[in-house]
Order: C-alpha cells, then structure tokens, then sequence
C-alpha cells in the first residue's frame, strides 16, 4: 500500500463515540489543532445499545462532564424525549438524572457541533496502525495510505476493535449495529507493547410498535418538572413520551432454560468477559431461580421511528428463541423483531497501562478513553474522553496535568478505579463506589469542578461567570437565612401541623430548615422579605443546611484521605528491593508505580501492613536525605 502524508495536528482522536466527541471537543477548545478519525461518520455519538443518558451514579458523570466544560449534558437536553430524576425517594448523594433521548437527533446535534468547532477536523477513515518512535507516538496511518502526523493520539475505539457478533450460534466480523469493525489495529498496538484483552456486551432485541399492546402495560410519565442536565439550561419545556413497565413470568423463563444449550454465552462461543451489573436475561434466569418475574422497560427510541428498546433483555440466544420468549410477556403477545440482540465481543486493554491522565506509562503522548480501557457506558466513556482531551491538550502545551482525586468528583473514582485497582469485567459507575459520595452530588457538580476547568483552560468565560453569580446567591441567601428570626407565635401552628415540636423562643429560619419536616418553599409564608432565586440556588442552600453536619464530617474524612495523597511517591522507587514488602504488593506497586500513598494503599494485593512498611521506608529516605543535605 503506498502511503501519503495528509495532515499533521496536535491532538488526533480514533473513534467518534461519545468518549471521541468529548476528547475531540475538549481538545480543540483548549486551542489544539485537532482531528477526529472515526470509521463512518454516521456512528458519531451513536446509541447502539440504551437509547438514554445518565440513570444511577452514571447522571452524576453526566453533570461533572457538563460542570467541566464538555458536550453530553446540552446534547441531551437539546434531544430527550423524556426526563426523569432517580431515586427521589433517598437523599440526595443518590439522586441520579435520567432521560431518554431521540438517538438519531442525538447523533445529528453532536454531529453538527463537532462539524462547526474551530480547531476540529472530522474525517471517516478506518486507523490501521499506530506510528511510534522511541517510545513516542507520532501520528496513525488509514486503511487508504493516509499519514496524519501528531503530537498526541487518543484511542477511542469502543466495541470496534477486533469486534464480533453473537446471535445463538452463529457467529461474524463487525461493529455494533452492522457496522464495520476495526480489525487490523490491535495487532499495532500489540506489537508496540500494549496488553490487549478481550470484553463482551450485548444489547436487547428492537420492537416494532405497531406490534406491542401498551394497554397491557404499567405507563412510565416523565417528571412534571424538568431538570436539566446542563448547568447551563434553567429551564426545558418538551412535550415528553412515555415509556412502558412490564414483566418476564415462568413461561418466559422456561423457554430460556429449554434453550439456554444455544445461547452463545452459555456454549462457550464467547472467550470475554461480560459486565456483572448488566447481566443477559439468560444470566438473570439462571443466577436468579428463585424470582418469579424479571421486569422490563419499553422505552422509544426516537420522536420519529417505531423502534422500541427492551430494557432488561440483553441476550445471545438465536432470534427464533428471542421472538417466542418476547411473545410470551404480557403486551409483546403479537410483536415483531425490527432488531435482533446480539452480543458482542471485541479487543481492550488492562487500564493498569495507564497513568491517572489516561496517557499510556509505554508509550508517551498515547491517551485512551472509553470501552478501550475496559468501562461500559456511554457516560463512562465520555468523562474518560474529557479528560484524556485535556490532559492530551495540557501535555502539547507544556503544562500540568489535570487530575481529579476521589474526594473531588465521580469522574476521579472512575479513572482511578480503572487505572489503580483495574477491572477484570466492563467497570460501570455506581454511587456506591464513591467513598465521599454526599459530598459528590450531582446538583453540586459546577461548585466543585467549574473553576478548576475554567484554569486548566477548557470551561467557557460564560460558564464561569454563570458559577460566580450562583455561588454569589447562594451565601447571600445562607447569610440572609441566619439573620432572619421567626417568632413562635408565626410558626407554631405550621410545625405542629407538620408533626415537629413548635417553638418555645425565637429562631433563625436558617436552624428552622434543619428541621427534615421543614421546607424552604412550605416556609415562606413566615419570610417575608425572600428574594427571587431560582430553584437551584435554593436546592444548594436546602440540602447545605439539612445535611450540615454529615457534610462536616464526610469533609473531615476528606481531609484525611488528602493527607495520604499528599505523600507523593518518586517514579524511580525501586519496589522490588524494599524488605518487608510481601511478594506481592512489591510486584503490583512496581507495576502501577502509584503517584501517592493514597493511591499505593487502593491498589488490589497490597494490604495496609504493606503501606505501613511504606511510610516506614518513605520516613527512612527523608532522613537519608536530609543528612546529605546537612
């Protein structure tokens, strides 16, 4: 094949799913002459799975994206077709955003955005391999001869790469949706040094509407009030769809196990590994005996198609299977397959690679993000997007990087996640993994993450100010709420009325909201000067004052935790030579080689005797060196 040079840019970008529209975006407004690279041009920012963004721990990714500076929060809020905000009925660190959207206007809005972004340059090309030189990366060469020439390459190539359907027992060579696969750069990759592995998804079969019975099913409205996923957006005003509820039964899952011989996963056709948190219906029928029904959420897949997703169904069963277990649901008695499930198998690599930037530890000026380095999830892979374009970005520019800790946003937890403990199965975000996750809430993702972005370049002058006039309202309020006395003699009736003790002496209305039963707005008929603010200054303030004291303390175990992270470790500490160190926390932290105790201490095999051992050394070289510097 002859080649030929086309180009040569600061930031090129593999793949344009939603962590390659993030990184492409994040790259070319921080000022980097960029190229987005993606096998067809009508896969940007596809759905070929859940045809939504955001749900449980994903909705706050969702908001740290938008809160920095990224796309995926006003791209949904320009295309959903229903919103909802989960778990409501916990307290806010859980809350979790979710909407449904049109996943064809989704594709065609980020589309247009990445088309009219200075600095950025979209192109359909296949990358074939990757150029190297000492241990550098220098740019990609297509499938066609193309040379782009780079100073820094970011692999976004989700479940391209090396990938493989799996209907039953037949088996082909492609991407998600029919798409084509990427199937010539592993072996690149491979032979530059990186570890590929092999991971596995799949996606529920499409239904055609005109087919399904809805009077059959439980109705799922959106919420009457929207909240937008952008800090940008106050208000949204859509005329909303709605979804569908209904359920598996035993006949279901008596054709599943009568079957389960032809499913690809149960044959052993599959070599990777499938997300845990994801399980097929195959797996929830077997793991899950004792359950009589499994429910399903029928849910649109656009304004302007009969496509409807079956949420809860993924499989690998062949398609006659599938269309007698979805004929056997209540409402799905006539329905017919517009799309088959499949599962899909296809190449990654062991995060561990990595360093805390998402830049490779073999290969300098090499990021990666998304389903590459092993996550699911559109929302995974764009927040691992956005920050491998910054980082990306930073490194061309000759300055620091920019890395979120654990205590700072979910984002953090992700990467170090990925990068620290590693995943043996696609890693999906969970509020439960966040240690300080009452601290990390969604609905404060701008107050924690917009000014570190705006420094490090990437966040709008716009989006700042709009930051600093929120922050601005909010201690006013706080103040004004400390200063305003309500006589027992105005409220009582109101707490009695309410089941909370009534007054005995005065009190600022601010002690008055710690009260659970109290609200702001059922207040306001005893705060007669309350300003006009709109409703998420006022949430800041509401939750700020219920939840002071674990606030407090989550802040002081924050401390803690910044304390350990504030011990950096050298990147020349030679692990295997300290004595005391088992066999195996020696061999884990030479492989990592960990930027601080903290992270050295999250690191699976090495245990807290072995970090003792490290203070020990760490306190043993001070010393050493101190006595030299005498």
């Amino acid at each position: 094949m002859e080649r030929y040079v086309s180009g040569n840019y600061d930031v090129i970008v593999v793949g344009a799913g939603h962590a390659g529209c993030e990184a492409s975006l994040a790259a070319a407004r921080m000022g980097c002459s960029t190229l987005l690279l993606s096998i067809n041009l009508d896969s940007i920012a596809m759905m070929p799975c859940n045809p939504s963004i955001g749900g449980t721990g994903k909705g706050h990714l969702v908001k740290e994206i938008d809160a920095l500076g990224g796309e995926m929060g006003l791209n949904i809020d320009r295309s959903f077709i229903q919103s909802k905000m989960l778990n409501t009925a916990k307290g806010p660190a859980v809350h979790s955003l979710r909407a449904q959207a049109d996943k064809n206007l989704y594709h065609r809005e980020m589309k247009k955005v990445l088309e009219e972004e200075d600095n950025l340059e979209v192109r359909q090309a296949e990358v074939i391999e990757l150029l190297v030189e000492d241990n550098v990366v220098k740019g990609v060469v297509t499938k066609t001869g193309g040379v782009y020439n780079a100073k820094s390459v970011i692999l976004c190539t989700g479940t391209y790469l090396g990938g493989k359907i799996f209907i039953g027992q037949m088996s082909y060579t492609s991407g998600p949706n029919g798409l084509s696969a990427s199937l010539d750069l592993t072996d690149s990759l491979q032979n530059h040094g990186l570890k590929m592995r092999r991971f596995k998804t799949g996606t529920p079969a499409r239904l055609d509407s005109k087919t399904l019975d809805f009077s059959k099913m439980e109705e799922q409205p959106g919420d009457e009030k929207i909240v937008p996923f952008s800090f940008m957006n106050k208000e949204l005003s859509v005329k909303q769809v709605p979804c569908w509820l209904t359920y598996t039964n035993n006949e279901t899952h008596e054709i599943i196990k009568n079957n389960l011989h032809r499913s690809a996963m149960y044959s052993g056709d599959i070599e990777g590994t499938g997300p845990r948190y994801c399980p097929s219906i195959e797996d929830k029928v077997v793991r899950f005996s004792e359950k009589q029904r499994h429910q399903l959420f029928v849910e649109p897949e656009g304004l302007h198609t009969n496509e409807m997703y079956i949420q809860g169904m993924s499989t690998s069963l062949p398609e006659d299977v599938q269309l007698a277990f979805y004929r056997s649901i209540p409402g799905l008695e006539n329905s017919k397959i517009m799309r088959p499930a499949y599962a899909i198998e296809y190449d990654c690599i062991d995060p561990l690679q990595l360093k805390l930037t998402l830049e490779s530890k073999e290969i300098e000026g090499l990021f990666s993000a998304g389903q590459f380095n092993g996550s699911s999830g559109y929302e995974e892979a764009g927040a691992q997007g956005l920050i491998a374009g910054i980082n990306a970005s930073l490194k061309i520019q000759g300055k620091e990087p920019f890395i979120l800790d654990r205590s700072e946003a979910y984002i953090g937890v992700l990467i170090d996640d990925l990068v620290t403990k590693g995943t043996n199965e696609p890693y999906r975000m969970m509020t439960s993994r966040a240690e300080y996750r009452l601290v990390l809430r969604q609905d404060n993702a701008d107050l924690r993450l917009t000014e570190k972005s705006y420094r490090a370049g990437l966040a709008s002058k716009e989006r700042y100010e709009a930051l600093l006039e929120k922050t601005k309202n909010i201690d006013a309020e706080m103040e004004r709420l400390k200063d305003v006395k309500i006589k027992p003699s105005v409220v009582n009736e109101y707490l009695e009325s309410i089941g909370t003790a009534p007054l005995s002496q005065g009190m600022s209305l601010y002690d008055l909201l710690k009260r659970p039963q109290v609200t702001y707005k059922e207040i306001a008929f005893a705060d007669e000067n309350r300003p006009e603010l709109d409703r998420f200054v006022i949430e800041q303030c509401q939750v700020q004052i219920k939840y002071d004291g674990y606030i407090k303390k989550q802040l002081r175990q924050i401390d803690q935790f910044k304390k350990l992270e504030m011990k950096k470790l050298r990147q020349e500490i030679d692990y295997l030579k300290i004595e005391g160190l088992r066999l195996e926390a020696r061999q884990k932290l030479d492989e990592i080689k960990p930027l601080s105790v903290g992270q050295a201490s999250r690191i699976s095999g090495v245990s807290p005797a072995d970090i003792s051992v490290l203070l020990v050394y760490l306190e043993q070289q001070r010393r050493k060196r101190s006595g030299k510097d005498d």
